[in-house]
């Protein structure tokens, strides 16, 4: 059997693509303070810097930094999806468990890339910035609520306008 190794780096970034296992569902947007809550929850107890981030329906991605002495990006993917299943059960969602005891809801496994430099990150970013527009969500990027393109455009980094329904990213794949 063939045994899947992540690359883990203290202190690193990383880009991540995490997925709902019902690829039509809308659970993560229609559910987004419970993603939220769990989010900001595991971000207290175990700390990370989110870089970017968008969340669609059925899937998300995500860019964080990690603290200087910490390589753990799994436990907290693993406290994030397990918050978030236990929310929505809480007001009376069925969520089953599958053949090992875990949530149903989420796709097992998930992409991560270990960011290399600069121009990589800016890349991912951009892809995550561009992702809505990319699944038809929406025809510009400023049009999509959950993202922290809003954030970048507060900071400079983004005219309001950016993207402007024309493609802005190449379609490399990035996990989905």
């Amino acid at each position: 059997m063939v045994r899947y190794r992540r690359n883990r780096v203290a202190g690193g970034t990383y880009f991540f693509t995490v997925t709902l296992n019902d690829r039509q569902s809308r659970r993560l947007v229609d559910e987004i303070d419970h993603l939220g809550s769990a989010i900001r929850s595991v971000k207290r107890e175990r700390p990370f810097r989110i870089d970017a981030l968008v969340i669609l329906p059925e899937h998300l991605h995500a860019i964080w930094t990690l603290p200087p002495d910490d390589d753990d990006y799994v436990s907290r993917w693993r406290m994030i999806k397990a918050r978030f299943s236990r929310a929505l059960m809480k007001g009376g969602a069925v969520v089953r468990c599958n053949d090992r005891g875990e949530y149903d809801l989420w796709r097992r496994r998930y992409w991560e890339h270990t960011i290399r430099d600069e121009a990589d990150l800016r890349h991912h970013v951009d892809y995550v910035h561009y992702n809505p527009v990319k699944h038809g969500w929406v025809r510009r990027v400023d049009q999509w609520p959950y993202s922290t393109f809003h954030r970048y455009v507060r900071n400079g980094a983004y005219p309001k306008d950016w993207a402007g329904g024309d493609r802005a990213c190449d379609d490399r794949e990035y996990g989905e």
